[in-house]
């Protein structure tokens, strides 16, 4: 253990070595913090602090009168601070969140396009019908895509990747997306990639549906990087 590592991280970190080893397990009841502090050789207000910090990030929940449990640790739970990402990142940041994204998106529309049922694949055109009716305001149109994007990525039936690539997601930048390219007159691009991952879903091409998703994630990279310097929203192709 490094030296320089705070007293209250190091008792989080044995806290979580105690449920990585099995010795406490999801829904568990943890030890008192008195004992939990003479068990560690730590201060109870160390321990405290160790215990707030892991309860913040969805490790730990406190019942009132009960104790302090281990959380049934779902990804989405665990994962939840970070969902704020998308949400605050900001100019050059928030295109790094976009360049992740291009790695992971397509990789997981792919899979999507060998795991998806059919009443997920349903769900999906239910989505897109949303994206593409007529007429449909443009937070109606914000909300089915956000909606279609976390709807494939749900149906690779791996929790984990649904919640980062939900992490990766913004809804006030999906309206700035709309907003921009509809200002230009090039919502159709954004429609017609919708389209061309569908129809890929559908086919149960992965390859397919990997070069659709990638398509349409690097033409809204662009299109940001293009507005960073200034250039306006237009076509990126």
């Amino acid at each position: 253990m490094d030296d320089r590592t705070s007293v209250p991280q190091r008792a989080a970190d044995r806290i979580k070595e105690m449920i990585s080893s099995g010795e406490v397990g999801p829904g568990h009841r943890l030890p008192t913090e008195r004992d939990l502090a003479v068990r560690l050789g730590v201060s109870r207000g160390s321990m405290r602090e160790a215990i707030r910090s892991l309860t913040a990030l969805g490790v730990l929940e406190a019942r009132h009168g009960a104790g302090v449990y281990v959380t049934a640790l779902r990804p989405s739970d665990l994962l939840e601070t970070f969902s704020v990402l998308a949400e605050v990142s900001r100019g050059d940041t928030l295109l790094e969140v976009l360049q992740v994204r291009r790695m992971i998106e397509p990789a997981a529309t792919a899979l999507a396009a060998a795991r998806a049922t059919d009443a997920e694949l349903r769900r999906i055109g239910t989505l897109l019908d949303r994206i593409d009716g007529g007429p449909a305001t443009e937070d109606e149109t914000v909300s089915a895509d956000l909606g279609f994007h976390q709807a494939i990525v749900a149906s690779t039936g791996n929790a984990t990747l649904a919640a980062v690539n939900e992490g990766l997601s913004s809804r006030t930048f999906n309206a700035r997306v709309w907003a921009g390219h509809r200002e230009a007159g090039f919502t159709g691009e954004l429609r017609e990639d919708h389209r061309l991952i569908h129809e890929a879903l559908l086919a149960r091409d992965p390859e397919a549906a990997r070069a659709a998703a990638a398509v349409h994630v690097m033409r809204v990279e662009r299109w940001l990087a293009a507005e960073l310097d200034g250039r306006g929203g237009g076509p990126v192709a």
